[in-house]
């Protein structure tokens, strides 16, 4: 998918995602037909009324002027009605194709790499499943539905006109040339404009996701005025092009309104001609002057609503485009194999990895793990001790090699196999605006509220967190807050730890927290992750080298590659890297 998508792609591609759209369309569109024929009728009981009513040679018939009243009543009413069915269809399916678009969208937000959001700011993706959604429902609930009564009841209106007079028929049509020659050359640019617009507010979305996140730093550093500069100077984008796009569909309305009025001087000039010829009858005039009205109308409208139609498409492309987006970490599903419970041991054979665009950050990694040992990787910052770990959690694949766990290429695995296996506790623990509890149960979502109660309580007394839990106000019912602000970072480190021991994995992956809380803190989550490390494979990003004095295996990392590895004794006693980084930290910390 690109920016150069055409209309006819665009609508296939959308309705395959969409099938709702397409439900009952036949039925829909048979239903407008009917009621634009009803409202066209209208012309032709004026015509009658007039020549055979007002004009009738005995005088005024008032009785046929009353039937044909009445009976033209009955007509609109019904054309109403059904105006009212195909809008209520139109809105009901919308609804029903905008959930499941909003659903696609959301879904395959999650599953895009983590490499692959980084790229974009995660305020561009909301921007996508919420805004460019929603400025598909006028298109799809009321400005389509108006779109197509309006664009059947121009062409029934054109045939009763050509039935009428075919060369004043003629005559009006070539009077709108004008307009779509209009409409030919200035469509795209509406569309780019729209496209433009678009982007610019993903921008905004971008922007003030990340300043309402990074909130207390802005705060901290003074910067409020710049970031009101950088809000402003974005909303101030988004005036300039919704400017420009306005300015040209005030063309195209313009054009149509000149149209009309050419068509209307065009049909009464000619029709008086052809009624002093004595050609067509004066109610023939009459109802021809009419019809070029009902003609026009529905064009004016097509036209008015043309500049939303393409905000809407332009939403409609970008959310095509985020569902359509390549997957790079594809999911085998049911033809994958599982990772066998108990088997933790890894493997890494020929680890190289590139980021998009950019350097070679990891270098021929090999690595084995024996299931129930301990790994501790070290290292300076940049050294490609977290795209490892990454590795080994498939939150990216690498470049080049394989990553086995239980003896499977991760690749092969489902990520629901994955996820039970594998569990990460990251650095900075991460929670959802809720309670504790709430927070654990995503570790296991299939428990019931009983269920999940008692192995919340099971789990912190295993990890000897049970008299923490006591000192929180509501226990375990505690609210936490948006990202789980209302705690410290050392409490929502051991909801984390607490949530990777329900997950009860094969493998853990662990970037140690413990730098930046108080020292009392700092024990209680080394205890914890003691105890959740017992017996289990585990990958530490150690931090601090107590870590890996206490790890069975201490892999080095310099520079993307793996340069020494081996138990803490013998990597103290070659004399490496090692051994000075652990001289430099020891002597730091007597210091």
């Amino acid at each position: 998918m690109n920016e150069q998508m055409t209309m006819r792609r665009l609508f296939r591609r959308g309705l395959e995602l969409s099938p709702e759209f397409r439900k009952g369309l036949g039925v829909t569109l048979t239903l407008a037909a009917i009621a634009a024929s009803g409202r066209a009728a209208t012309p032709f009981l004026t015509q009658r009324v007039t020549d055979l009513g007002l004009l009738a040679p005995g005088g005024v018939d008032i009785g046929l002027v009353a039937a044909y009243a009445a009976g033209g009543a009955v007509v609109l009413l019904i054309a109403a009605s059904l105006s009212y069915v195909v809008r209520r269809r139109m809105v009901t399916a919308a609804e029903a194709g905008l959930a499941t678009l909003r659903i696609r969208a959301f879904g395959k937000v999650h599953e895009l790499s983590v490499l692959t959001q980084n790229e974009e700011q995660r305020g561009r993706y909301v921007s996508r499943v919420t805004g460019d959604v929603e400025t598909m429902r006028d298109l799809m609930q009321w400005t389509g539905a108006a779109m197509i009564i309006s664009a059947m009841e121009a062409a029934v209106v054109f045939a009763v006109m050509l039935a009428y007079s075919w060369q004043l028929a003629l005559i009006v049509l070539a009077a709108f040339v004008p307009m779509s020659l209009t409409l030919a050359w200035i469509q795209p640019r509406i569309s780019e404009a729209f496209s433009r617009v678009r982007g610019r507010m993903a921008d905004l979305m971008g922007r003030t996701s990340e300043q309402l996140v990074g909130v207390s730093t802005i705060r901290a550093y003074g910067v409020q005025q710049r970031m009101r500069d950088q809000l402003g100077g974005d909303i101030d984008a988004i005036l300039a092009a919704e400017k420009r796009a306005s300015m040209l569909a005030s063309v195209t309305f313009s054009s149509t309104a000149f149209g009309q009025s050419l068509a209307t001087g065009i049909a009464l000039v000619g029709g008086t001609h052809l009624a002093l010829a004595g050609e067509i009858s004066v109610g023939t005039v009459v109802a021809f002057a009419f019809l070029v009205y009902m003609f026009a109308g529905p064009l004016m409208w097509i036209i008015e609503m043309l500049a939303e139609m393409q905000r809407a498409l332009v939403g409609w492309r970008r959310v095509v485009e985020l569902v359509d987006e390549e997957i790079t970490i594809p999911d085998p599903g049911e033809d994958g194999t599982a990772i066998p419970h108990g088997r933790g041991d890894l493997a890494m054979d020929g680890i190289r990895l590139t980021y998009p665009g950019g350097p070679e950050v990891l270098k021929g990694i090999d690595l084995h793990l024996p299931a129930g040992k301990r790994l501790a990787l070290v290292g300076t910052t940049g050294s490609g001790k977290t795209s490892l770990a990454r590795l080994m959690s498939r939150f990216f694949d690498p470049t080049e090699g394989t990553v086995q766990v239980g003896g499977v290429d991760l690749r092969e695995v489902p990520m629901g196999s994955l996820r039970r296996s594998v569990a990460v506790v990251p650095q900075e623990g991460f929670l959802f605006d809720g309670s504790v509890l709430s927070n654990l149960h995503y570790a296991v979502p299939d428990a019931d509220s009983d269920e999940l109660r008692s192995r919340a309580n099971a789990a912190f007394e295993s990890l000897g967190l049970e008299g923490w839990v006591k000192t929180l106000p509501h226990g375990l019912e505690t609210h936490v807050g948006p990202r789980g602000e209302l705690l410290s970072a050392g409490e929502r480190q051991l909801v984390s730890i607490a949530r990777a021991y329900l997950r009860d994995p094969d493998l853990l992956i662990l970037d140690e927290a413990t730098s930046a809380v108080d020292p009392a803190t700092e024990v209680r989550i080394s205890r914890a992750l003691e105890s959740l490390m017992q017996g289990r494979t585990a990958v530490v990003i150690a931090h601090r080298l107590s870590t890996a004095e206490r790890a069975d295996i201490v892999g080095v990392m310099e520079h993307g590659e793996l340069i020494e590895l081996g138990h803490h004794d013998e990597l103290v006693a070659a004399g490496g890297t090692y051994a000075g980084l652990h001289e430099a930290w020891v002597t730091q910390t007597r210091d």
